[in-house]
Protein backbone atom coordinates (compact mmCIF):
# COMPACT_ATOMS: atom_id res chain seq x y z
CA UNK A 1 0.00 0.00 0.00
CA UNK A 2 1.06 3.39 -1.01
CA UNK A 3 1.87 6.13 2.03
CA UNK A 4 -1.04 8.02 1.01
CA UNK A 5 -3.37 5.13 1.06
CA UNK A 6 -2.62 4.24 4.93
CA UNK A 7 -3.04 7.84 5.48
CA UNK A 8 -6.31 7.70 3.82
CA UNK A 9 -7.46 4.94 6.25
CA UNK A 10 -6.44 6.32 9.15
CA UNK A 11 -8.45 10.09 8.73
CA UNK A 12 -11.62 7.48 7.84
CA UNK A 13 -11.14 5.65 10.72
CA UNK A 14 -10.63 8.74 12.87
CA UNK A 15 -14.04 10.61 11.26
CA UNK A 16 -16.11 7.42 11.90
CA UNK A 17 -14.91 7.12 15.34
CA UNK A 18 -15.95 10.75 15.94
CA UNK A 19 -19.04 10.21 14.85
CA UNK A 20 -19.78 7.48 16.52
CA UNK A 21 -18.91 9.01 19.46
CA UNK A 22 -21.14 12.54 19.12
CA UNK A 23 -24.27 9.92 18.52
CA UNK A 24 -23.95 8.10 21.40
CA UNK A 25 -23.62 11.26 23.65
CA UNK A 26 -26.70 12.82 22.94
CA UNK A 27 -29.46 13.23 24.78
CA UNK A 28 -33.17 12.74 24.03
CA UNK A 29 -36.24 14.79 24.79
CA UNK A 30 -38.71 13.10 28.16
CA UNK A 31 -40.65 13.93 30.74
CA UNK A 32 -40.08 14.10 34.49
CA UNK A 33 -41.37 10.54 34.71
CA UNK A 34 -39.03 9.08 31.85
CA UNK A 35 -35.98 11.33 33.62
CA UNK A 36 -36.79 9.42 36.72
CA UNK A 37 -36.98 5.91 35.83
CA UNK A 38 -33.44 6.39 33.71
CA UNK A 39 -31.16 8.63 36.33
CA UNK A 40 -27.98 7.55 34.44
CA UNK A 41 -29.24 9.07 31.37
CA UNK A 42 -28.87 12.37 29.94
CA UNK A 43 -32.63 14.44 28.68
CA UNK A 44 -34.14 17.28 27.85
CA UNK A 45 -36.78 18.25 30.02
CA UNK A 46 -39.56 20.70 28.11
CA UNK A 47 -41.74 22.66 30.39
CA UNK A 48 -43.21 26.01 32.35
CA UNK A 49 -41.59 27.51 35.14
CA UNK A 50 -44.03 27.40 38.75
CA UNK A 51 -44.48 30.83 39.36
CA UNK A 52 -46.22 29.79 42.44
CA UNK A 53 -43.16 28.70 44.21
CA UNK A 54 -40.61 30.95 44.51
CA UNK A 55 -37.64 30.66 42.85
CA UNK A 56 -33.65 30.66 44.80
CA UNK A 57 -30.92 32.57 43.93
CA UNK A 58 -27.70 34.01 46.30
CA UNK A 59 -25.57 34.93 44.38
CA UNK A 60 -22.89 35.63 47.61
CA UNK A 61 -23.17 31.91 48.47
CA UNK A 62 -23.09 30.04 45.99
CA UNK A 63 -23.47 32.25 42.43
CA UNK A 64 -23.44 29.04 40.11
CA UNK A 65 -26.39 27.47 41.59
CA UNK A 66 -30.15 28.39 40.77
CA UNK A 67 -32.98 26.57 42.25
CA UNK A 68 -36.91 26.68 40.47
CA UNK A 69 -39.85 24.69 40.23
CA UNK A 70 -41.08 23.58 36.81
CA UNK A 71 -43.86 21.58 35.32
CA UNK A 72 -43.58 19.49 32.45
CA UNK A 73 -45.24 18.93 29.37
CA UNK A 74 -47.21 16.01 31.13
CA UNK A 75 -48.40 18.37 34.30
CA UNK A 76 -45.54 16.60 36.64
CA UNK A 77 -43.84 19.51 39.19
CA UNK A 78 -40.09 18.73 40.02
CA UNK A 79 -37.58 21.38 42.16
CA UNK A 80 -34.95 21.93 39.38
CA UNK A 81 -31.56 22.64 40.57
CA UNK A 82 -29.52 24.95 37.55
CA UNK A 83 -25.61 24.54 37.50
CA UNK A 84 -25.84 28.45 36.43
CA UNK A 85 -26.27 31.74 37.17
CA UNK A 86 -29.56 32.98 37.10
CA UNK A 87 -30.69 33.99 33.25
CA UNK A 88 -31.91 37.06 32.47
CA UNK A 89 -35.37 37.58 31.94
CA UNK A 90 -35.90 34.29 33.40
CA UNK A 91 -39.27 34.69 34.56
CA UNK A 92 -40.79 35.79 31.84
CA UNK A 93 -40.25 32.55 29.77
CA UNK A 94 -42.98 30.85 27.83
CA UNK A 95 -41.24 27.29 27.82
CA UNK A 96 -37.95 26.05 29.01
CA UNK A 97 -35.75 23.44 28.06
CA UNK A 98 -33.28 21.80 30.25
CA UNK A 99 -30.80 19.80 29.76
CA UNK A 100 -29.66 17.07 32.59
CA UNK A 101 -30.34 14.15 34.76
CA UNK A 102 -32.50 13.39 37.78
CA UNK A 103 -30.89 12.80 41.00
CA UNK A 104 -33.17 11.51 43.66
CA UNK A 105 -36.17 13.89 43.46
CA UNK A 106 -34.70 16.51 42.10
CA UNK A 107 -33.42 17.67 38.03
CA UNK A 108 -30.18 18.78 38.43
CA UNK A 109 -29.44 20.82 34.49
CA UNK A 110 -26.30 21.93 33.20
CA UNK A 111 -27.85 23.88 30.18
CA UNK A 112 -30.67 25.69 30.14
CA UNK A 113 -33.05 27.08 26.94
CA UNK A 114 -35.50 29.35 27.35
CA UNK A 115 -38.54 30.27 24.56
CA UNK A 116 -39.16 34.31 25.35
CA UNK A 117 -42.14 36.16 24.33
CA UNK A 118 -41.03 37.78 21.29
CA UNK A 119 -40.75 41.49 21.23
CA UNK A 120 -42.21 41.53 17.15
CA UNK A 121 -45.42 40.19 18.11
CA UNK A 122 -46.12 42.39 20.95
CA UNK A 123 -50.09 43.49 20.40
CA UNK A 124 -50.70 45.44 23.13
CA UNK A 125 -48.29 47.93 22.13
CA UNK A 126 -47.98 47.56 17.87
CA UNK A 127 -45.03 50.29 17.03
CA UNK A 128 -46.18 53.57 14.83
CA UNK A 129 -44.90 52.84 11.36
CA UNK A 130 -45.71 56.26 9.28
Amino acid sequence: MKKTHIIGIIIIAIAIGALIATLGSTSTYADFTEAMANPDTEYHVVGKLDKAIPTEYNPGINPDEFVFHMVDNKGIEKKVVLHKNKPQDFERSEQIVLIGKMKGEEFHAHEILMKCPSKYNDTKNPVATN
